[in-house]
């Protein structure tokens, strides 16, 4: 690191976060060309000159039994990033999303001085709620990508900002669906269905076999349906080529060829009729697409039974959260088999009532996600904290 600007600390441990922390950095160095970066992070981080202390594949481990082998580790790498922000280099520390890690760095910025600007608050409402007191006492502002969040920090007397969701800033796709289909390999005359399984390798093994499952068995029922996988940023696709293809074989193969994997997520799901996708963001970005979409989670047993005493809300899926209401099918756990999710799914892509009222559902979760421009608003409060601290 060169002494020369001053330095940002930026933290964030999946693909998602990473994307919108870049998003962050981009528009900070817009600003301020001079600042300098360091964290933890993946290729859009990478790309806009963060020097990166681990990336995506290192810190792509959670649920509460997946995490105590790499505990060593995280603790060596807890405490290389603790020297750093001990030792007066860093001028604002930005962690983005990724809680467990993130909560316990802003801990020790707020002891050491730093002023820390919590970008994507960690959803205290869902469990941990005595979360949002101690981030409120220990971050500086805390941006929130959710209408209803900001009130939780404010509550225990913090700053929360609400920023709008960075999804918003997403341009739509730049391709017809007829250009889409023939440059993917994909039949333009067809209805797709879109797989998202996460990114995750232990999320990618749960959830690939009941998925592919699904599909195939949508495909008889379905006529001239075809499936497309997505391959999630950061994820090896050689790995999830080997993955798709042991479980379509597994699946009995459904009626025509393997699925397609594909990198164009994006535009994937603006063109599919429908999509089966694991709970996340993926969730919000299908409902910004307006896709009708079923929502589905496995985890490791003991992660689940643990989760299930801990979590606090009525919904899993972020769009329906956001909604208020069951806009769209959830399923979880057990009940990600092949024929439960075909149940949720072929209503959803025909046309009737059940499509129709997902549909309007939908739109309805975009309308309360705020306007485009957040990561030009966590900018401006992040130069906020920097100009009063220097």
């Amino acid at each position: 690191m060169e002494n020369s600007g001053p330095l940002v600390m930026v933290l964030a441990g999946e693909a998602s976060g990473d994307e919108h922390a870049a998003q962050v950095v981009a528009a900070l160095r817009e600003r301020r060309p001079q600042l300098r970066f360091v964290g933890l992070g993946g290729p859009a981080l990478k790309a806009q000159g963060v020097e990166l202390l681990a990336g995506l594949d290192d810190l792509a481990v959670m649920g509460f039994a997946e995490v105590v082998g790499r505990l060593p580790w995280f603790l060596n790498l807890e405490r290389r990033l603790g020297s750093i922000l001990t030792e007066g280099k860093v001028d604002l520390l930005l962690p983005v999303d990724y809680p467990g890690l993130n909560l316990r760095m802003t801990r020790r910025a707020a002891k050491a001085g730093v002023p820390t600007l919590y970008y994507i608050g960690p959803q205290v409402w869902a469990w941990k709620a005595h979360r949002a007191r101690k981030l409120a006492h220990d971050a500086q502002i805390v941006a929130v990508i959710l209408p209803f969040e900001a009130d939780l920090y404010r509550r225990h007397g913090g700053t929360s900002h609400f920023v709008g969701h960075p999804l918003l800033d997403r341009p739509g796709p730049t391709r017809s669906r007829d250009t889409f289909c023939r440059a993917v390999g994909l039949d333009p005359a067809r209805p797709i269905l879109a797989l998202f399984p996460g990114s995750r390798r232990q999320e990618l093994r749960r959830h690939l076999d009941p998925f592919l499952g699904a599909a195939a068995r949508l495909q008889e029922e379905i006529s001239h349906l075809q499936t497309a996988v997505a391959l999630a940023p950061g994820v090896d696709r050689s790995f999830l080529h080997a993955e798709v293809q042991a479980a379509w074989a597994a699946s009995g193969g459904g009626q025509g060829a393997a699925p397609t994997l594909l990198e164009e997520s994006h535009e994937l799901l603006h063109h599919a009729r429908g999509a089966l996708v694991k709970s996340g963001t993926s969730t919000l970005e299908a409902a910004l697409a307006g896709t009708p979409f079923v929502v589905a989670y496995k985890t490791h047993p003991i992660t689940y039974v643990m989760a299930r005493r801990l979590v606090k809300v009525e919904h899993v899926a972020l769009a329906n959260l956001v909604a208020g209401r069951r806009v769209v099918p959830e399923l979880l756990q057990d009940q990600v088999r092949p024929k439960a999710l075909v149940r949720a799914l072929h209503p959803l892509l025909l046309d009737g009532p059940q499509r129709t009222e997902v549909l309007t559902g939908l739109a309805g979760v975009r309308a309360r996600l705020g306007e485009p421009g957040a990561a030009g608003r966590v900018a401006d409060l992040a130069l906020e904290l920097l100009d009063a601290s220097l």
